[in-house]
């Protein structure tokens, strides 16, 4: 075993003054880009109070945000689950901007600062700049600002239309919230002179087609009703061509149809949209994006340790710290409620850095692009880079993984009399287990797929709203009411509520809501 290196300590007990902490942030960084390479924004650490932090939590995370009821609710709850005892505090917030803020606690001890600061300054730093869903679907350099703007722009509605119109659009705003977001991208709409040109050629090709003397034939009755038939699916088909119809994103629908909003009630709508859409890849790769932040902070506090540069009792704080940070209880410990991401993440993060420098037979037939590679980090990188939750865990769940932490599966079907176990530890089993907890975390399987499929703004303007059933499971029925509130009292019209099978794209039943049943909410 080689001697560690007899260098001066960064850091000696736990008390921490700016001089030091600069002096740790700069041996992390030391590692984080020259022995690593992260590709990282440039970084911004605060330190807060416990005040603050919990100031931080109740607008979920941001530095800057308008004034809202919910905030303010949330803000007394979690203080005073904290003060009681009931709930602690995280270790840090980050920000996904640029440049990227990191908050740490002022009562954490310096071996804690440095963890928090390897954790969020560079695993979670690095993970916001090259994710993919990140880079599409988030703007670091500009959130800032809009927050800025979005603050303002709010208080001054408030002072102008009052502080109960802004709110009744926002309580609506904030319920509708995950279903204001685009889930996938969006074609480019075609210019003005294609649509001319298209318009052009089929006129052209009606005359040249046209012949006076079909109109002289007599109908059959079974005909009309048929052309009416086609007439009645021609509007409908034009509808859904006029509003791009289906429509997912249901803010961004009402903020651009709906008849009564005035000009603000519709930037109002669209604020709360662009910030949900600001969160909507944090929702998808929990797992990776802790696994990648909770491998960062493991690497450079150990080696940190390695060079030197902390004690055995600053290692010693920090694996106790670490280890309950990724902690997984069993199935029957009162404490289990599911897979910790940050157990899964980093155990997978783990695991892949282990295939690249030590393959086993197994890992060579199941990972033959990585294993033995001697590239772990270069290999990490681009798993960060490239995939999501669903798609990482279907690409890099191990088999040695799976035994490791016990995983099978158990198929629970309301119609069968008992449970089944559906997967075992053999070559089916293992992929039927990793598609199978692929699939949990696949957002379109856990959040409702509720999708705008018609409205006649000619006629009776009834809005039309399509639930599409995977694997039969209905709304809830108070859930759904609520739900279907909100978007009545932004549209200001009737609704209707359409239960569709995923299969056979068949309407199951259809519930009709008009405006006397949306009451204030």
């Amino acid at each position: 075993m080689s001697k560690r290196p007899d260098n001066k300590l960064l850091f000696d007990g736990a008390d921490w003054d700016f001089n030091s902490l600069k002096a740790t942030y700069d041996a992390i960084e030391d590692i984080a880009i020259n022995e690593m390479h992260l590709d990282v924004y440039t970084n911004q650490i605060e330190v807060i109070t416990s005040e603050q932090m919990l100031d931080a939590y109740s607008s979920i995370g941001m530095p800057l945000m308008y004034h809202h009821w919910s905030f303010g609710k949330r803000f007394v709850r979690d203080d005073v689950m904290y003060r009681k005892g009931y709930q602690g505090l995280a270790y840090e917030i980050v920000i996904n901007s640029n440049p990227c803020i990191s908050y740490v606690m002022e009562e954490n001890t310096i071996g804690m600062q440095a963890l928090v600061m390897a954790h969020a300054a560079f695993g979670h730093n690095h993970f916001f700049k090259n994710n993919y869903l990140f880079k599409q679907w988030t703007d670091a350099d500009g959130i800032l600002d809009y927050l800025q703007f979005a603050k303002r722009y709010i208080a001054k509605c408030e002072d102008r239309f009052g502080f109960d119109a802004v709110e009744r659009i926002l309580d609506a705003a904030h319920a509708l919230m995950d279903h204001g977001v685009n889930r996938y991208s969006h074609p480019e709409k075609p210019n003005l002179a294609a649509e001319l040109e298209r318009e052009r050629e089929r006129a052209k090709y009606e005359d040249e087609t046209y012949n006076d003397l079909w109109r002289t034939l007599p109908q059959a009755e079974e005909d009309t009703e048929t052309q009416d038939e086609q007439h009645r699916r021609l509007r409908r088909e034009q509808r859904r061509a006029q509003f791009g119809l289906p429509e997912e994103n249901l803010l961004y629908f009402l903020e651009k149809n709906a008849p009564g909003l005035q000009s603000w009630e519709r930037e109002l709508l669209r604020i709360v949209r662009n910030i949900g859409q600001y969160f909507y890849p944090q929702k998808q790769t929990k797992v990776m994006n802790e696994g990648c932040a909770c491998y960062v902070h493991y690497h450079i506090m150990n080696r940190l340790y390695d060079k030197g540069q902390i004690s055995e009792g600053a290692i010693m704080e920090f694996i106790d710290s670490h280890s309950k940070v990724v902690f997984q209880p069993e199935f029957d410990d009162p404490r289990y409620s599911g897979f910790n991401p940050y157990a899964l993440g980093f155990a997978m993060m783990q695991d892949i850095h282990r295939i690249c420098v030590d393959p086993t037979d197994e890992d060579k037939k199941w990972f033959p692009d990585i294993a033995g590679n001697n590239a772990p980090i270069p290999t990490l990188c681009d798993a960060w880079a490239q995939y999501r939750d669903e798609s990482f865990i279907l690409q890099f769940l191990s088999p040695k993984l799976m035994r490791d932490m016990k995983m099978f599966m158990i198929n629970d079907h309301a119609s069968a009399p008992h449970l089944e176990v559906g997967a075992i530890h053999d070559d089916n089993g293992y992929r039927n287990v990793r598609r199978a907890l692929a699939r949990m975390h696949d957002l379109s399987v856990r959040e409702p797929d509720l999708q705008v499929v018609d409205v006649d703004l000619r006629g009776n303007r009834q809005l039309y709203i399509a639930h599409t059933q995977h694997d039969g499971i209905r709304l809830d029925k108070s859930e759904a009411e609520l739900t279907l509130g909100y978007i009545g009292q932004l549209w200001g019209y009737g609704v209707t509520l359409q239960a569709v099978d995923n299969d056979s794209g068949e309407i199951l039943h259809e519930t009709h809501y008009t405006p006397d049943d949306f009451a204030p909410v």
